[in-house]
């Protein structure tokens, strides 16, 4: 009986399972490539939450801020900030546990930025130019965020039945600290002698007139902060009207009398 004959050095004697390995190769590296991919997706997701849910709540607290500086806490309602934030009812309760912890959150973020141009102040600073720049960036906070500035006079009209605690240690703590600041340019004999908190309370009044009484200023004036040539000025005069009366000539401080 003839031998069969023996498979040509170098040829496989399946040819079909020669042909499938590269398709299981082929397979395998898709299943390894989505593998990789779902890891890296996974970590991607985890990054994108926590900014996905800081962008909903600064949206929510945005849209609360135009809300309750128009109307108020009480003539505000969740529904109403849930529709202008373009959120569902029980999301934004996700993020807030109800109308007056979303309240007092917007109390909160507006306070920090209606504070931090006075956490700039210190005693090392020539006056003339922090105080100067002080009214400019306050300036800018009335023009750019007047709801905030509206918001915080409502709620200082009121009493400030939500927000006691926070004057009573953030704004208290902190115009103590900037009162000793200015109390030392006094000493020094950089700023005529005056006391710091009054000189606080005449800033605040002076910048933030242009946006809670925003509607009487153009009325008056015909114009607004939005305008860039009026929001120049404002800054020029406010800084003449503050600087002028406070400031110790140059001359003067060094104990050089000035010309007559």
């Amino acid at each position: 009986m003839a031998k069969p004959l023996a498979a040509p050095t170098g040829v496989p004697a399946h040819p079909r399972s020669a042909a499938s390995a590269p398709r299981k190769s082929a397979a395998g590296k898709a299943l390894a490539a989505g593998r990789t991919a779902a890891r890296r997706g996974a970590v991607g997701t985890a990054v994108r939450k926590p900014r996905q849910a800081e962008d909903k709540r600064s949206v929510i607290l945005s849209a609360a801020l135009g809300l309750f500086s128009r109307y108020g806490l009480h003539g505000t309602s969740v529904d109403q900030v849930a529709a202008r934030a373009d959120v569902s009812k029980s999301n934004l309760l996700y993020y807030f546990a109800n109308k007056e912890e979303l309240y007092v959150s917007v109390l909160r973020e507006l306070l920090h930025v209606w504070l931090e141009p006075l956490r700039g102040f210190s005693a090392e600073q020539d006056p003339r130019e922090a105080i100067a720049g002080y009214i400019r960036r306050k300036l800018v906070i009335s023009r750019d965020q007047p709801d905030a500035s509206r918001l915080f006079c409502l709620e200082m009209i009121q009493g400030a039945p939500l927000l006691r605690d926070e004057l009573d240690r953030e704004l208290r703590t902190l115009v103590a600290r900037k009162s000793d600041v200015i109390a030392e340019w006094v000493r020094s004999g950089r700023l005529r002698p005056v006391v710091p908190h009054h000189l606080v309370f005449g800033l605040w009044a002076l910048t933030q007139h242009y946006a809670d009484f925003a509607v009487q200023v153009q009325a008056i004036a015909g114009r607004t902060l939005q305008d860039p040539a009026f929001f120049e000025e404002t800054v020029e005069n406010v800084q003449r009207l503050v600087l002028d009366g406070i400031c110790v000539p140059a001359a003067e401080a060094v104990g050089v009398p000035s010309a007559p």
